[in-house]
């Protein structure tokens, strides 16, 4: 961020020092990084924009590199080799012909054993010089669930069908489980199931071994460890283990293995009859017959197991928009305006804000009353999803308010959003409220003047927001009371439009909203 961006002046994207609303087309560059316990790649794209009076659109999007998949190098059993991954990551901005400083944004996504600090802290080093212009995503297993449904496209797939399909990630370490409906995620779960639960090699030596590995094993009677030969019939026998355990959560039970909890959330819920089925995850390579070779674990055997079941489920295959890519993500489009008319912002210095995210909760604003337990719910179950529910860090709430701005339904509405963001407020966050109408200021002043709240409150308006944007608010303009927004949002292949086959690419928005 530079010295001006911080201050709330004008909006730089990259370090060449351009802005926007100074130049009739703009090219930017982004880079989408996607590493996980079992493999790590990344995509480049370039995106041409085009000003139409106060905004900026895309007229030309292209994903024109996509690294090779990396098997994640590890130094120790559970720590990530970043001296290898970085060599890696240098050997894809090589091959791309792209110098890191030409980077504009991008996203980093970190999964399964990545996220775990050590690991977290040495990966983020390797990107340190692009920290300012890269949204930083350390995904959960329900965060991580949610990407694969829309990343997948099984999301947009339920529009389509008009009916709820699902979508089964199967990875190295995990599988996440989504059941979609109407463009959306409502319910997932995820289970210890993998094709490298177990790491082979050349021999079929046992060189890496997960606890859940070794709890299968234990129940078919084989004592694994490292340095173990698994044969041929017993690498099927593990399979088939896996893949009964893994049927058994698709249809909302609780398996076990070796006395011991497989899933890693709650049971599926919902009830109900589905379209079809997709998968994605490396294991959905073999499935779909796009990869043959084994790389030193028990995918091929798992994704025969796994077809063998499916048609005895008598489920349709569904093809996914991306398989082992799907939650890869770059940047997709950037646009400008100058939108919304009141904003509220106490204490002044409680901005800037950098890298919020945004949940988008399902409110009903329609009605004539407003339900504070329903509010809260909704924001609860939003958290819960994106693996925010810690309070750990500061949120954005979108609010699509509709009907009159009372001080019952103001008073009802506040007071659902401060029971919801209750850990949030609990760890000292602001409140951070960012809404389509006119009502930010009515908000801000309710909870400061009514409900003598003690957080910090921004409250802004003349927004459109979705989950998976990221917000930078930056400090308020003498010139115009407005506060500079630029949103960043992570856009999975399908996004752009049902029913398009889009390349996974990032997005970022600038907006100046309302005065104070």
């Amino acid at each position: 961020m530079t010295e001006d961006e911080a201050q709330g002046g004008r909006i730089f994207f990259s370090s060449t020092g351009r802005t926007f609303g100074e130049e009739d087309e703009l090219c930017v560059l982004s880079v989408g990084v996607d590493i996980g316990s079992s493999t790590s790649h990344l995509v480049f794209s370039r995106i041409v924009l085009e000003r139409l009076d106060s905004r900026y659109v895309v007229t030309e999007r292209e994903s024109f590199y996509q690294s090779e998949i990396l098997l994640t190098p590890y130094s120790a059993e559970e720590t990530i080799d970043a001296d290898a991954l970085g060599a890696f990551i240098a050997r894809q901005y090589k091959d791309a012909k792209v110098d890191p400083d030409e980077i504009d944004t991008g996203a980093l996504i970190l999964t399964g054993v990545a996220v775990r600090r050590r690991n977290a802290r040495r990966i983020g080093e390797l990107f340190a010089a692009q920290a300012g212009k890269m949204v930083a995503v350390s995904a959960g297993d329900s965060l991580e669930t949610v990407m694969a449904a829309y990343g997948s496209g099984a999301a947009a797939r339920s529009i389509r069908n008009g009916a709820p399909v699902m979508n089964v990630d199967i990875g190295g370490g995990t599988s996440k489980i989504a059941v979609c409906a109407e463009g959306k995620v409502l319910d997932v779960t995820a289970i210890d199931i993998g094709a490298r639960l177990l790491v082979l090699d050349a021999d079929n030596r046992i060189v890496r071994l997960e606890e859940a590995g070794r709890r299968f094993g234990a129940e078919l009677g084989l004592k694994l460890d490292l340095g173990y030969t698994l044969g041929e019939k017993q690498a099927a026998a593990l399979a088939a283990r896996m893949a009964d355990s893994l049927f058994e959560a698709m249809k909302g039970g609780s398996p076990g293995a070796d006395r011991a909890e497989l899933l890693r959330l709650d049971p599926l819920a919902w009830r109900g009859t589905l379209s079809d089925v997709s998968f994605s995850g490396g294991v959905s390579e073999y499935i779909y017959g796009g990869e043959a070779k084994a790389f030193g674990d028990i995918g091929p055997q798992l994704a025969a197991e796994v077809r063998a079941r499916l048609t005895d489920w008598g489920l349709r295959l569904a093809r996914p928009e991306a398989r082992i890519r799907a939650t890869v993500i770059g940047a997709s489009q950037y646009t400008m305006q100058v939108s919304g008319s009141t904003i509220f912002v106490w204490p002044l210095q409680t901005l800037p804000l950098r890298n919020v995210p945004v949940i988008a909760p399902s409110f009903s604003l329609g009605e004539e009353t407003i339900d504070s337990a329903a509010i809260a719910a909704a924001i609860k179950g939003a958290l819960k999803r994106l693996d925010l529910g810690d309070g750990k860090n500061p949120v954005a709430i979108f609010v699509p308010w509709r009907g009159s701005a009372t001080f019952r339904r103001l008073d009802d509405f506040c007071k659902g959003v401060a029971d919801g963001l209750e850990a949030v407020i609990a760890h000292g966050h602001p409140i951070v409220l960012a809404g389509d109408g006119d009502v930010g200021g009515l908000i801000g002043i309710h909870y400061c003047e009514e409900m003598k709240f003690n957080n910090p409150i921004v409250s802004i308006d003349g927004l459109e927001l979705k989950e998976f944007d990221y917000i930078d608010i930056g400090a308020i303009l003498d010139t115009s009371g407005a506060v500079p927004v630029v949103i960043k949002s992570l856009i999975f292949p399908t996004t752009a439009g049902v029913g398009k086959d889009w390349k996974a690419e990032p997005a970022v928005s600038t907006i100046a909203a309302g005065t104070t």
